[in-house]
């Protein structure tokens, strides 16, 4: 097959994957499919068909297929492809932070970036076309506390509200710092169920999180009712809290003490 015919073979091919609904392909598919063709050859095509913008590598061996109403912008929307790309890398994962917090209508802005948390070992982060998408390692991975929410190219796992609040609090400089984590909860709480303070919650967690979780809830959020739960729940299993700052920086010094969630104000939290 001359190389023209392959360029117009593996554009009609993308096309049809592309009419079937399909927006991802590996570079092993497409070996697999011209399979009479050399490695450079095949590779050669599809630098073509990306610059062409039909075609738009993500990550080393996975391309995107760009559909026409997304031409303009170069690159589909990471939730359209987080979870075929996991799967292609063999990965548990989950979409968290702001991104899972907007699922809930719980993000006042578009967040930027995008997080994904992965298993072990960690992933580089991505950027396409201004897209960044960061992925954070967890050692453990809490399969029980992850949703299933539908997009428009098929299905994608998010945190629950519960483990998102969590998220925001243990990971909040990523997203802005324990002021901004606050306002998200603020709304997050809203679809907080307190049966879901439980032991796979509390084993996914650090200890310092719920702490600080728990006097967010009752101290800046007002949400006594979920702050309840989750302190009679934490003590019911035996979780032992440590005396410990609410902000991680800075003086521990001349601050006042919370005796029931033994947290250092050492920082005043405002929300939005």
């Amino acid at each position: 097959m001359e190389i023209n015919n392959l360029n117009k073979s593996l554009g009609n091919w993308v096309d049809e994957l592309l009419s079937k609904g399909r927006t991802a392909f590996s570079l092993h598919q497409a070996k697999t499919e011209f399979s009479g063709q050399s490695d450079i050859s095949i590779k050669r095509s599809l630098s073509r068909l990306s610059l062409k913008g039909k075609v738009i590598s993500i990550f080393k061996g996975y391309y995107l297929i760009i559909p026409p109403q997304y031409a303009s912008f170069g690159v589909l929307p990471p939730s359209m492809y987080i979870d075929g790309l996991m799967s292609f890398l063999e990965r548990s994962y989950y979409v968290g932070l702001l991104n899972a917090a907007a699922f809930y209508g719980a993000a006042h802005q578009r967040p930027q970036e995008f997080f994904v948390f992965t298993s072990l070992p960690t992933l580089r982060p991505t950027q396409k076309k201004d897209l960044k998408v960061n992925f954070v390692s967890k050692t453990t991975f809490p399969d029980k506390l992850l949703e299933s929410r539908k997009t428009e190219s098929g299905y994608l796992k998010i945190s629950s509200p519960e483990l998102t609040a969590c998220d925001l609090i243990q990971f909040e400089k990523r997203i802005g710092g324990l002021n901004r984590a606050s306002t998200v909860i603020n709304e997050l709480a809203e679809e907080m169920n307190p049966d879901c303070f439980n032991m796979e919650l509390f084993s996914s967690v650090p200890v310092f999180t719920i702490q600080r979780l728990g006097y967010i809830l009752e101290n800046v959020v007002d949400k006594q009712a979920l702050a309840d739960r989750l302190y009679a729940m934490a003590m019911q299993i035996g979780l032992k809290f440590y005396r410990i700052p609410i902000k991680k920086t800075g003086s521990r010094v001349g601050f006042p003490f919370n005796d029931r969630w033994k947290l250092i104000i050492n920082t005043e939290i405002e929300i939005d």
